[in-house]
């Protein structure tokens, strides 16, 4: 039984954050933003943008677009490191926000890696035929666990949600993962204390993801059978345009439409690979049935990557 991805739908908070107004809370301005990670604006989660309400509303989407009914979920998984509640699970709270019908539910943190091995392990489940449809969401409220007066992480976060409906086909959509973490480096992201804060060593995870990562991402190609040259669009974690413009050029991409969500959004940790993949197709820039690189990367140091058909 393979696989594939029906929709996408995806959610912001409606308020946005520019630069020039995040310069009036920090020692910063915009052109130097611009110029050290490429974001110009984010939004921010208000006190109704919490991870399952805005989990919900990208699942909403993604159901609407897909046409598949509520019913039909059998599998819900939710990536998220910022719910504050961990029982009910945030997949557990989604399910009761969309009224669907015992379906299994399950959270999974590899904070901003977490959408693509959510993905992975509804493919796994399918191929294994314990589920039929499921949703896959990424939803993070990470302004809420930064500190404000940091100029090195406040420039870099936003709120958002992007989700998936993976339903069961005959011929497999979805690739194999390529997925692994690097555990000598493991707190070069954090996310810790009470209350929790974000700190991260910026040097090292730049050197990492655009050194190390390239490679793995080729060989999440290779297993899918799909050249670079024959990819249509890459979607890595909206981390910063900086390191994604140099992790293209080492992939040896040319011609495939580069997700840069990240000028608009910010880095919405799990969120921003279904967030941008869900705008790129909603704008149709990604033909159906096109391959797409999707490759998650971040905390812990952790990362998954697999070729998609676009829906």
């Amino acid at each position: 039984m393979g696989s594939r991805i029906a929709a996408l739908g995806h959610y912001q908070p409606g308020a946005e954050l520019t630069n020039d107004q995040l310069a009036t809370m920090v020692d910063t301005d915009d052109e130097w933003i611009r110029r050290r990670v490429g974001i110009r604006s984010r939004r921010v989660a208000g006190p109704e943008d919490t991870v399952d309400r805005m989990a919900a509303e990208a699942a909403t989407k993604a159901l609407a677009s897909s046409g598949v009914p509520a019913d039909e979920v059998d599998l819900v998984l939710v990536a998220t490191s910022t719910a504050v509640e961990r029982s009910p699970t945030t997949a557990a709270r989604v399910a009761r926000h969309l009224g669907l019908v015992s379906p299994a539910v399950l959270d999974v943190n590899v904070v901003c890696a977490g959408f693509t091995h959510a993905l992975a392990l509804a493919h796994h489940a399918i191929a294994a035929g314990s589920a039929r449809t499921a949703l896959v969401i990424g939803s993070d409220v990470f302004t809420s666990i930064v500190d404000w007066t940091d100029r090195s992480t406040a420039i870099l976060v936003g709120d958002g949600a992007g989700a998936a409906v993976v339903t069961a086909t005959d011929r497999d959509e979805i690739g194999p993962v390529v997925w692994g973490s690097f555990p000598e480096m493991h707190r070069a992201v954090r996310i810790e204390g009470t209350p929790s804060r974000f700190s991260q060593d910026g040097q090292a995870v730049y050197r990492w993801a655009t050194t190390e990562l390239p490679p793995i991402a080729l060989r999440a190609c290779a297993a899918a059978g799909v050249a670079v040259e024959d990819l249509a669009a890459v979607v890595l974690h909206q981390a910063n345009a900086r390191i994604i413009e140099s992790f293209v050029k080492r992939l040896g991409v040319t011609t495939a439409v580069i997700a840069l969500d990240v000028e608009e959004s910010g880095n919405t940790s799990a969120a921003s690979v279904p967030l941008a993949f869900s705008k790129l197709v909603e704008r149709r820039e990604v033909p159906s049935g096109a391959p797409v690189l999707l490759f998650g990367f971040g905390g812990n140091l952790s990362y998954a990557g697999q070729v998609v058909l676009a829906p």
